[in-house]
């Protein structure tokens, strides 16, 4: 079954920050494809780092490994931002993702900002075991 990300105007997604560091597979819909780093990804999106720019609005295919596996989903391009380095930054929002796909991003995503939360979720709450 397909997953459709929405996004939620009141509540950003959250984000991990990669740095570069997950290289990613853009496939066009002309059957060409580029290469790119994944900089930052979200359950509804993402930024690309890519030696030029796509055009807003193209749909394409975008595929990383990230911890828990392979993602690959539909993707819509957004609006390029040029890189003070070389080649340029682009975000972009998914589409459709796959179960697997959707669980994996999601799970890795969770992992990594329920590590950073400095809070406690009351509906996740446990006493602390005795030492």
């Amino acid at each position: 079954m397909t997953h459709f990300p929405q996004v939620h105007p009141q509540r950003r997604s959250p984000r991990i920050q990669l740095g570069g560091s997950v290289p990613a597979l853009v496939l066009l819909e002309d059957g060409q494809r580029a290469k790119a780093k994944l900089q930052t990804v979200s359950v509804t999106g993402g930024l690309l780092r890519l030696a030029r720019s796509l055009s807003q609005g193209d749909f394409v295919e975008v595929a990383f490994n990230i911890q828990g596996g392979p993602v690959r989903g539909m993707a819509e391009m957004l609006n390029p931002v040029r890189a003070a380095n070389d080649g340029s930054l682009q975000p972009f929002r998914f589409v459709a993702l796959g179960d697997d796909d959707h669980r994996t991003l999601r799970m890795a995503v969770d992992s990594i900002t329920d590590r950073s939360f400095q809070g406690i979720r009351s509906s996740q709450w446990t006493a602390p075991k005795p030492i």
